[in-house]
């Protein structure tokens, strides 16, 4: 049996001690600080993503789509007189009594229509200046384009015409380097005239944009436009219509 001599074995205990502590203090996994950005690794060929830490400022991020102009939002009208750049920068398009609504008419229901450039291409800004001027409408009111009734222009506009690029309005000084996918066409109802016939008239501009800039018109879904949809439309607009007349009659009047 060994024999135990203090002044090897406490000097020893000692060390064995202090070596313990230093592997407790140091051999701990360091934990990231508080905001502290840490790198991602490039998933290997055929492996799994791996997401990027909550917060990392060079996380992919998914970029907006275009033609995010969403007439079926009534925000968005009023989004369109007082847009806001993401940089915090305002910038509204310039007011103007051409097209523009009486405040006091509600807004209650929105029908809408999109002339689409075809898969693959664009339409040029001044290009769709052009088919819109020849198609009747005028630029007006929250920097976009308007139908109007012929002297009858305070009743506001029958239908108008918006940009499908954010914030929808056409900078008319910058037309020469716009490109959009196509452009919105929208009626607020009620209108200056019953649903029935704005929609006779919101209908052939849109087929006469189609044609002079060699477009597609798409119904609200974003699908091509066919016959059954446009009778399903003339439907409920003409029940609208006769639901408007219904609401103005009142018993002991």
């Amino acid at each position: 049996m060994m024999n135990w001599n203090p002044a090897v074995g406490i000097p020893l205990i000692v060390l064995g001690a202090l070596a313990l502590l230093l592997i407790y203090v140091f051999g701990k996994p360091k934990r990231p600080e508080q905001g502290e950005r840490r790198a991602v690794k490039a998933p290997a060929a055929g492996g799994e993503r791996i997401e990027p830490v909550f917060g990392d400022p060079d996380a992919p991020q998914g970029s907006p789509e275009q033609g995010e102009l969403d007439v079926s939002l009534r925000a968005e009208l009023e989004r369109l007189g007082s847009a806001v750049a993401e940089d915090g920068a305002a910038r509204a398009p310039a007011r103007s009594n051409v097209g523009a609504r009486p405040s006091d008419r509600q807004i209650e229901r929105i029908v809408t229509l999109y002339v689409a450039a075809r898969a693959g291409e664009t339409l040029a800004g001044s290009d769709v200046v052009v088919a819109a001027e020849k198609a009747g409408l005028q630029f007006g009111d929250m920097g976009i384009f308007h139908r109007l009734v012929l002297g009858r222009n305070a009743d506001g506009p029958v239908f108008s015409m918006a940009n499908m690029v954010k914030p929808g309005s056409f900078d008319m000084t910058q037309l020469d380097t716009v490109r959009t996918p196509g452009v919105t066409l929208f009626m607020t109802l009620p209108g200056p005239l019953p649903a029935l016939d704005a929609w006779e008239m919101l209908l052939p501009a849109a087929q006469r944009l189609a044609e002079l800039l060699d477009a597609q018109v798409l119904d609200e879904g974003r699908n091509a436009l066919g016959r059954q949809r446009i009778a399903h439309l003339r439907d409920e607009l003409r029940a609208w219509d006769r639901q408007q007349e219904r609401n103005q009659i009142r018993p002991g009047r």
